[in-house]
């Protein structure tokens, strides 16, 4: 699901654009920015987030509102930027994509069997909402070609990660009429829900040994959060503004609460070692479209600002990190030295 950063099937052939020429240039880390060096801009305009290696680490897949488009599509492009190639069909809206083993097919969400065009906004009388659009899961080729619908719950159904030994799909979906995550078979069969309290359970990630998945959720604590949550649940939107980090087996046993921050903490995913978690969060700020990137102990309870480190220090939005393979490198996205308002762009690391 994505963040917007201001805070607030016809042809399968791939459009090829952008490749480049020259290596990308290196960027100065903020001077906090202790973990971090060498960072390279991945891309340059637009909104571009979401972005996931594949599982050798060549090849990076995210999506984009380029060539002139008002909402997401999906992208891919080798791991230094070059040869980028939309995979997606140009019609609707996708999201949440991720390489299968291989890197030769990956799979990620779309709307475009209920709309070509991209989905309404939000009601703005609602504040600051995601909307739940009626996404499911496609699985295409890495050149664009041979899309396959993956699943057929014609609701919100996006946020999929695969398991480290590339059987298992884990999920969100609203087809139960809650916000659930789910695992299912990477072919789209043997589909098992994992969570069931009342209230939004989604963005989950698994451990780099797949025992274990990290989530973000909001429980409403009463009869009347629930009630709201609930409304704006019928009008297929979310308030993401109240959303902690939880962490449960691979089978959905033991769940638990990670962080109590306060504001949103959401976009969690491993540090290569499994023993923290990295994430994105506006806790110090609750109330901006300041977000920076976190550091967690997965062994945390309800962990405080003073149990959290922080690895990125811009005035702006960093977020949905995920670790090269090899755990070298650090990708994620950034409002940083934007050449424009509210870009998103793509950033690259070495990790210290």
């Amino acid at each position: 699901m994505r963040v917007l950063m201001t805070f607030a099937a016809t042809t399968l052939v791939a459009a090829i654009s952008c490749v480049r020429a020259t290596p990308v240039p290196t960027i100065a880390a903020e001077s906090a920015e202790r973990h971090l060096s060498n960072l390279r801009q991945l891309t340059n305009g637009g909104e571009n987030a979401e972005a996931y290696f594949s599982k050798d680490g060549k090849w990076i897949t995210f999506q984009s509102t380029r060539d002139g488009r008002t909402c997401d599509q999906q992208y891919v492009m080798r791991s230094d930027g070059s040869g980028l190639v939309r995979v997606s069909n140009g019609m609707g809206k996708t999201t949440c994509g991720w390489f299968f083993p291989g890197g030769d097919r990956l799979f990620f969400a779309s709307s475009h069997a209920h709309d070509a065009t991209c989905p309404a906004r939000p009601d703005p009388s609602a504040g600051y909402v995601w909307p739940l659009d009626q996404f499911d899961i496609y699985t295409v080729k890495r050149d664009g070609t041979d899309l396959q619908r993956l699943t057929n719950y014609n609701v919100y159904t996006a946020e999929g990660v695969l398991s480290p030994d590339g059987k298992t799909i884990v999920f969100t979906s609203l087809k139960d009429g809650d916000l659930e995550i789910y695992t299912m078979n990477a072919d789209g069969t043997n589909v098992k829900r994992l969570t069931f309290t009342p209230g939004y359970d989604g963005g989950p990630w698994w451990s780099p040994d797949g025992t274990k998945i990290v989530y973000r959720a909001h429980h409403p604590a009463d009869s009347a959060q629930l009630a709201a949550y609930r409304g704006l649940l019928a009008r297929k939107m979310i308030r993401p503004s109240q959303v902690e980090l939880y962490v449960m087996n691979a089978d959905g046993s033991d769940q638990r609460q990670v962080t109590a921050l306060g504001g949103a903490n959401f976009g969690p995913s491993w540090t290569p070692d499994g023993k923290r978690i990295i994430f994105s969060s506006n806790h110090q700020s609750p109330r901006s479209g300041n977000f920076d990137l976190f550091l967690v102990d997965v062994a945390a309870t309800r962990a405080g600002p003073a149990q959290v480190e922080q690895v990125t220090f811009t005035p702006v939005f960093d977020g949905f990190p995920m670790f090269s393979p090899d755990g070298s490198k650090l990708l994620w996205a950034s409002n940083r030295h934007n050449d424009k308002p509210n870009e998103t762009n793509l950033f690259l690391a070495d990790w210290k």
